[in-house]
């Protein structure tokens, strides 16, 4: 991913801060959760993503099923230096799975406990275990 289309993927997902959270939620208009942020800003960006991984739930899922729906989604694995607009794959202490859009300072995800999705600064709240960008 170049900065161009890093920076249009934040764009993207800052038009979504403020939406309400909702497990499962797809449709900003209904509300998103973490899979359902990510999917509709690489959507804005023009990025289609396979029609079966629409109900993608992360919930449950192993880390080597997540990075596969991932790969499949037309996005890869990458190391180095983190960029705006990577998406970080997270470890939450209580074993789920989060996916997040890295910003320039910090993160946007769909938080649970606030109840939005939010822009946070600074470190991501939870272990990143991978990231991720469209493939060129």
């Amino acid at each position: 991913m170049n900065a161009a289309s890093g920076a249009a993927l934040v764009a993207a997902a800052r038009a979504l801060v403020g939406t309400p959270f909702r497990l499962h939620g797809r449709d900003a208009a209904h509300g998103l959760d973490c899979v359902g942020l990510v999917r509709a800003a690489l959507h804005a960006v023009g990025h289609k993503l396979p029609v079966d991984d629409a109900r993608y739930p992360i919930r449950g899922w192993s880390r080597d099923r997540a990075e596969a729906m991932l790969n499949r989604a037309g996005l890869m694995a990458v190391t180095g230096p983190a960029a705006a607009g990577d998406i970080l794959l997270g470890a939450a202490p209580n074993g789920q799975l989060h996916l997040m859009i890295a910003t320039d300072g910090g993160c946007i995800h769909a938080h649970l406990g606030l109840g939005r999705v939010v822009e946070q600064p600074g470190a991501a709240p939870m272990p990143v275990v991978s990231r991720w960008r469209i493939k060129k």
